[in-house]
Formats: structure tokens, C-alpha cells, sequence
């Protein structure tokens, strides 16, 4: 079964949590992703996944009476913004919630685990539930 693993952070917070790091606690962090990256990819769980840009690299698209893009910069709405995401095909459920909750061990500022909130979405094989 394949799920979509995401992390989200307060937008309105995204420069503040960034620059809460120092340069070793960014090597933590990223030495700890990149340890679950390899572990999904020995296993063959890992299909796709990517850290993201802040607010500042979003553009947000509508189309306009025309059909032609209508762009702004930002996220269409206020809150959270996508972090980053895992797209893993896992044999089970119990196995995808044991990934989001390694990568909410992931240290933070101080190397304390940021127990950040993880989501994990069930992508069903057929969206109609057919």
C-alpha cells in the first residue's frame, strides 16, 4: 500500500524555525533524513521524497475566466505549509506510522527530537473506493 508521509510547519513561523538551527544542528538534521532516505531505499519502501522550500518559493495558481494562470506568491491559505514529504510503498499501515514517527524524531534545534506533528495519507489503489 502506498502513502504520502508529510511534514508541516507554521508558514508565518518558517524563517524563525530555519534560522533556530545552527550549523551542527542542521547536519543532525539532515544526517538523520538522510539515514531514513537510505533505510526506505535498502528496504525498497521509498518511491519518492523531498525536503521544500519556505513560503517565499511558493506561488500559488488559479485559472482565470480566460483559462490562463492567475498567479501569487505564497500559500493559498494561511497556516501550514508542506515541510517536506516521503511517498512510500510499505506493506502496511503499522509500518508507514513507524516511519512518520521516525522522521518526527528527527532533532532539532539542540538535538532534541522536534516530535513534530507528521501526517500520514492512505493512497488507495482506486480513488473511487471502486
Amino acid at each position: 500500500m502506498k502513502y504520502m508521509i508529510q511534514m508541516n510547519v507554521p508558514a508565518d513561523q518558517w524563517d524563525a524555525v530555519m534560522t533556530s538551527y545552527g550549523e551542527d544542528d542542521m547536519k543532525a538534521m539532515f544526517a538523520h533524513m538522510n539515514a531514513l532516505n537510505e533505510e526506505l531505499t535498502s528496504a525498497g519502501e521509498w518511491v519518492d521524497g523531498q525536503g521544500l522550500g519556505g513560503p517565499s518559493r511558493v506561488k500559488t495558481v488559479r485559472a482565470g475566466s480566460d483559462g490562463r494562470p492567475r498567479v501569487s506568491d505564497g500559500p493559498a491559505q494561511a497556516g501550514h505549509i508542506l515541510a517536506g514529504y516521503w511517498l512510500v510503498d510499505v506493506a502496511s499501515e503499522d509500518r508507514a506510522l513507524e516511519i512518520a514517527a521516525r522522521a518526527s524524531s528527527c532533532p532539532g534545534p539542540g538535538g532534541q527530537p522536534g516530535s513534530d506533528p507528521v501526517e500520514v495519507h492512505a493512497i488507495p489503489g482506486d480513488p473511487t473506493g471502486a
